[in-house]
């Protein structure tokens, strides 16, 4: 019996060897083989339409890019303007973000160029955003907003441009050079000092009319309340 099941083992060894027979084995073999490639396919697939997504972003098809969410400090980032002007720049922004959403859209825009008397055409208004929009979402930032008049400042604006027309009838006074126009190392470093303290103040400044205001504000109080007590 033995001997018939090591016979019957060795004619079927033969007969694989001389391709009359497959072995069974190679069979799950290939289908996992199959199944690999499939697997791996479908991978290149995905990844390929992940940098066809990419490349389409980067060209500007298919979406805008998201605008960056970087907090920035416009007193630190735009050290030529002070602080009043700044302040002014910002009051000017928000009279016009008329939807509160902290940007200036095209409508906002046409608005504003109207109240300051220099009505835009349609083309020249979104002439006016491209020459800022540094995230190409069709609108204004307040950091853009300011980037208009770090422009006008350094009188990268032509004369006849939208932009240079906003800054001319903003009634904010963007004349003053920075350390930029400094000559020399050493003048720079004066330049830089003196901005320093201005800067501070500045700051100081706030804060004596910050607090000026409160004590009106507590001699008022205790002068209604004598008067008050005066009547009862």
């Amino acid at each position: 019996m033995a001997t018939d099941e090591l016979s019957s083992k060795l004619t079927r060894r033969l007969q694989i060897e001389e391709g009359e027979h497959d072995p069974v084995a190679l069979d799950g073999a290939h289908e996992n083989g199959a199944h690999e490639k499939a697997a791996t396919a479908s991978a290149d697939s995905e990844l390929g339409a992940k940098l066809q997504r990419r490349g389409e972003l980067n060209d500007g098809i298919g979406g805008h890019q998201q605008p960056s969410m970087k907090v920035f400090n416009p007193y630190t980032e735009f050290k030529e303007f002070s602080r009043k002007q700044i302040k002014d720049m910002e009051k000017m922004f928000k009279q016009y973000d008329l939807e509160k959403d902290n940007f200036i859209d095209l409508m906002e825009l046409k608005l504003m160029m109207e109240k300051l008397g220099a009505p835009q055409t349609h083309l020249g208004l979104k002439n006016m955003i491209k020459e800022v929009d540094e995230d190409f979402d069709g609108k204004l930032s307040f950091r853009e907003f300011l980037l208009i008049f770090r422009k006008a400042a350094a009188g990268e604006l032509t004369e006849d441009s939208g932009l240079h027309v906003l800054a001319r009838l903003s009634e904010i006074d963007v004349s003053t050079e920075g350390v930029k126009g400094a000559k020399t190392f050493f003048e720079a470093k004066v330049q830089a000092i003196n901005e320093s303290n201005r800067f501070e103040a500045e700051i100081r400044q706030e804060q004596e009319e910050k607090k000026r205001q409160a004590e009106e504000r507590k001699q008022r109080q205790a002068a209604f309340k004598e008067l008050k007590s005066a009547f009862k």
